[in-house]
């Protein structure tokens, strides 16, 4: 079995995943949030932070990258492949943000199965591996299983699949149903990705999927650094005071990069996960999230954890 940190855009940059790694066992891979795909003379990848080979050493790391011109795949690939080495990469054909969609990106382009094909025919032509992060599809799960009828024939590495349409964003709840047809009309390994909450819904869904080997983490980890451990039955020992560690850890990593308005900003957007180790109710969060000034934002927080 192999648990994955999912890519979420914003979140889960290379500091995140470094830190969480120091701290907490049991992930073996990771997936970076996306990169915008370009043509080769537009392509600045040095400035790519995010995919710096000293930055992605403590796990496998895939780069996930965003578009829909086939060529630009290529170009992209190539660069980041000459540049620092990279050979396996994802595309997002997953993301339902109403921009992105509207750019016919991420999930937008689902129901354009044409193009979808057109990109994966032209990126497994290339030397490196290639595959797929995607939904349901955006409207309809027919788009989906359109696409997994074209896609049969390519090598791709693998399919992750979030069971929801692209218009559900993240509300209700996953479709398994849909999802049990889907695994029936594909040969690719698939990797499932989406409300794995805790142990309970893992070994659930493990024992509805028993062809399933790969699990992808998102919001569930955020809530609950220990999940990949909790999963592989691990010890977590001092969830307290190893969570005390991890949280001042990853401020000092995120401070100098992002400074203190950058760090407030990405700590805010966490304690709406973060909450529920520290056993706060709605009225404190709020009280929290009104704070603008770092220093009192941390110290009250610490309180808040303590």
């Amino acid at each position: 079995m192999n648990l994955w940190l999912a890519p979420l855009d914003g979140i889960t940059n290379y500091l995140f995943r470094n830190t969480l790694c120091r701290h907490f066992g049991g992930i073996d891979f990771f997936m970076t949030p996306f990169m915008p795909v370009q043509k080769r003379a537009k392509l600045n990848v040095t400035n790519w932070r995010d995919l710096w080979p000293k930055n992605n050493m403590l796990r496998p790391t895939t780069p996930q990258l965003m578009g829909n011109v086939p060529a630009h795949f290529v170009d992209t690939m190539q660069l980041l492949h000459e540049t620092y080495g990279y050979t396996s990469f994802n595309w997002n054909l997953g993301c339902p943000m109403a921009q992105v969609v509207r750019r016919r990106r991420g999930c937008g382009l689902m129901p354009d199965t044409d193009r979808v094909e057109e990109v994966v025919a032209a990126a497994t032509q290339t030397p490196f591996q290639f595959s797929v992060k995607m939904r349901l599809g955006l409207h309809s799960p027919e788009e989906g299983l359109r696409i997994l009828e074209r896609l049969e024939k390519y090598p791709l590495e693998y399919i992750v699949i979030h069971p929801r349409l692209g218009e559900q964003m993240y509300d209700g709840v996953p479709d398994w149903d849909t999802l049990d047809e889907f695994c029936r009309h594909t040969r690719h390994r698939l990797i499932y990705s989406g409300d794995i909450n805790s142990p309970a819904d893992h070994e659930r869904l493990r024992q509805r999927y028993p062809d399933i080997q790969d699990w992808m983490l998102g919001r569930g980890i955020l809530a609950d650094p220990f999940l990949a451990e909790e999963i592989r039955g691990m010890d977590t020992g001092d969830r307290k005071g190893r969570f005390l560690k991890y949280y001042q850890h990853f401020a000092a990593e995120l401070l100098p990069m992002r400074h203190e308005r950058g760090t407030l900003h990405n700590f805010k957007e966490l304690w709406h996960y973060w909450r529920h180790l520290a056993g706060i109710n709605d009225e404190q969060l709020k009280q929290l999230l009104r704070i603008d000034d770092w220093g009192t934002f941390f110290d009250t927080s610490l309180q808040m954890l303590a």
